[in-house]
């Protein structure tokens, strides 16, 4: 049965258990949105319930984080398949992460269409990310769920679950930021032990597509921070962070009252220091400078 609103398209994509399925259907919703074949982002009359945990087979053997055994610097095989199973992993949480955005707030927060279209956008890249390392590490001799994984992505999500600003900070400006960080020394690693196939496709595919995802993130922490100003500024669109158009709408007042906001956010949300080194060139095509990252790779001092 076809959905009526992309929000319960989302949620069938929620519910979904097999992330190869969740991946399959959330690229046919994506594209149903984009072609314009949904055109209701929700039913304002109908509140439809969002899962706390979204559907997931159980063939992925979960271990508490401090207990995930090391991936090595793909040196190895082993080590290669495991790098691959790791970031697999991620991605078939942050399909769920992005379609659970879309349905928990879409409408809580009265977002604008392009809201739903930018993080559809994600949602198509994620699942599209999973789909292609989950067939590179088939190629490798091993398969998803062949290894222990964590599931501390989702454990933030609920911990941001009733806060739109805290998920956007955490989750994609910590985070997918972080990803930023560690992937060019991931791809390097990847070429030195002489798998040039894996590294092209996360310095091709993964990499700068998650910086756009981390953008989206930025672009709509920003709007928030400045909707609440004033309800107003930003009722008819919403111009890209680097943009002349996001310049005229951001004075350096409000620019540095974002900031603030987001230290805080993340402060009550992370727990410890932002971690460097930081990629700051990929951080900055994302749309957020040093001022927003650096003050919180220390611990803050007692009052």
């Amino acid at each position: 049965m076809e959905s009526k609103t992309l929000v319960e398209a989302a949620l069938r994509v929620l519910n979904t258990p097999d992330p190869f399925e969740k991946a399959r259907l959330g690229d046919s919703v994506a594209c149903r949105w984009l072609d314009g074949a949904i055109t209701q982002p929700y039913n304002p009359s109908l509140d439809l319930p969002v899962p706390d945990r979204p559907a997931r087979l159980a063939n992925v053997k979960l271990v508490s984080p401090s207990l995930m055994p090391k991936l090595g610097k793909a040196g190895s095989l082993q080590s290669r398949q495991a790098i691959v199973h790791s970031l697999a992993h991620t991605e078939s949480w942050a399909i769920d992460l992005s379609w659970d955005i879309v349905a928990r707030f879409g409408k809580q927060e009265a977002m604008p269409r392009e809201f739903f279209t930018d993080f559809v956008k994600v949602a198509q890249d994620e699942g599209r990310h999973f789909t292609l390392l989950a067939a590179r590490l088939e190629e490798l001799g091993s398969s998803y769920g062949a290894l222990p994984a964590h599931d501390g992505l989702w454990d933030s999500a609920i911990a941001t679950s009733k806060d739109l600003l805290a998920r956007l900070a955490i989750e994609h400006c910590v985070h997918e930021a972080r990803g930023l960080d560690v992937l060019p020394t991931t791809i390097s690693r990847f070429r030195n032990g002489g798998d040039n196939e894996t590294a092209k496709l996360l310095e091709t595919v993964v990499y700068p597509e998650e910086i756009t995802h981390c953008a989206a993130g930025v672009r709509w922490f920003r709007y928030l921070c400045l909707r609440s100003r004033d309800p107003a500024l930003l009722r008819d669109s919403l111009a890209p962070p680097e943009s002349e158009a996001g310049e005229n709408v951001c004075t350096i007042e409000e620019n540095e009252e974002v900031i603030r906001k987001f230290h805080a956010i993340v402060r009550t949300h992370f727990r410890g220091p932002l971690k460097p080194p930081f990629n700051e060139v990929a951080r900055k095509a994302a749309g957020f400078g040093p001022q927003w990252y650096e003050p919180l790779a220390t611990k803050e001092s007692a009052p």
